[in-house]
């Protein structure tokens, strides 16, 4: 028998112990023959030498897992069990595929401003993405939300639009609640086309683990461990906004995109992405990414498009 001592530093004991100490109940749980007392910033730990490894191994891994999100919980360490064969995944940047499409295309970042979020993703668990159409900003949320379920990483992904084109009233609309929103929804369905094969898709969708969720239905949730997407933020207002975005629970990632030059609200002045933007800026945990023109991806006549229509609402 051995007896060791773990000093954490530079963190606060409370981030890694979770409320009422359940990540480190959870954690000791994998660990049953190993003695564990957590005194402040020092573990004690008795037991054997290849327990005690074992366990500082994996406690470093949570702490390090910590520098890139906002909170612990025991998902995490369940995932360090279940995925230790797995590459640190919280460190995808760069040329780093995202994901595989369903041809196997990689499909990864395009340009600086696209690494730049898919960097935010691991690093905050609420990301804006905000510019022109074209720029990818609604394709990367989808990747990054599908390479998370792969990788278990969540358990289900919602997304979700204003149907402002429908007044977010969609009782008159025929069919079921899905056939009412697949005309708003079809860029998200469209890229996720993309990434999951049909069959699976039908599946997931059939099972929950993919859901639709309009706007107006979203009020009284809370979304634990998974990633939700809101696309066309632009044409929420500001109590809208506020309303989706409390709906965060436990272990969960939201991505927020929108372009604030399409604003389709009749009263233009109404929209509250910008003005959450602000509100929530320099709030740790919250990253904003700004696409310029520069960033569109799709055909270059849509660059200079943009740039036109801009130059006229202008003048």
């Amino acid at each position: 028998m051995s007896r060791s001592t773990i000093r954490l530093e530079a963190i606060d004991p409370l981030e890694i112990y979770g409320a009422t100490n359940k990540n480190l109940e959870a954690l000791c749980s994998y660990f049953p023959e190993l003695k564990v007392i957590a005194r402040g910033n020092d573990i004690i730990l008795d037991g054997k030498e290849e327990d005690i490894s074992a366990f500082t191994t994996k406690l470093n891994m949570l702490v390090e897992r910590r520098h890139h999100k906002t909170n612990i919980t025991p998902y995490d360490v369940e995932d360090l069990f279940e995925n230790e064969d797995r590459a640190d995944r919280f460190k995808l940047c760069g040329d780093s595929v995202i994901v595989h499409g369903n041809d196997g295309k990689p499909i990864k970042a395009r340009n600086r401003t696209q690494e730049e979020m898919v960097r935010s993703y691991f690093e905050n668990d609420l990301i804006f993405a905000v510019g022109p159409a074209g720029t990818g900003k609604t394709y990367i949320a989808i990747a990054l939300a599908v390479r998370a379920l792969k990788n278990r990483e969540i358990k289900r992904i919602i997304l979700t639009r204003p149907a402002v084109e429908a007044g977010e009233r969609l009782g008159f609309l025929p069919g079921d609640l899905k056939d009412k929103l697949d005309p708003y929804l079809q860029p998200l369905y469209d890229a996720l086309g993309d990434m999951i094969p049909p069959k699976r898709l039908q599946e997931f969708m059939t099972e929950g683990t993919i859901q639709i969720a309009p706007l107006a239905y979203m009020r009284g949730r809370t979304l634990d461990r998974a990633c939700v997407i809101l696309d066309e933020a632009q044409n929420t207002n500001l109590g809208q906004l506020k309303m989706f975005l409390t709906r965060m629970g436990c272990d969960a990632k939201f991505i927020v995109t929108g372009d604030a030059s399409q604003i389709d609200l009749p009263n233009k002045k109404d929209s509250g992405l910008l003005k959450g933007i602000e509100l929530t800026k320099g709030i740790k945990g919250i990253k904003t990414i700004f696409f310029r023109n520069e960033d569109i991806v799709r055909h270059p006549l849509v660059s200079k498009i943009v740039k036109a229509f801009e130059k006229g609402e202008q003048s």
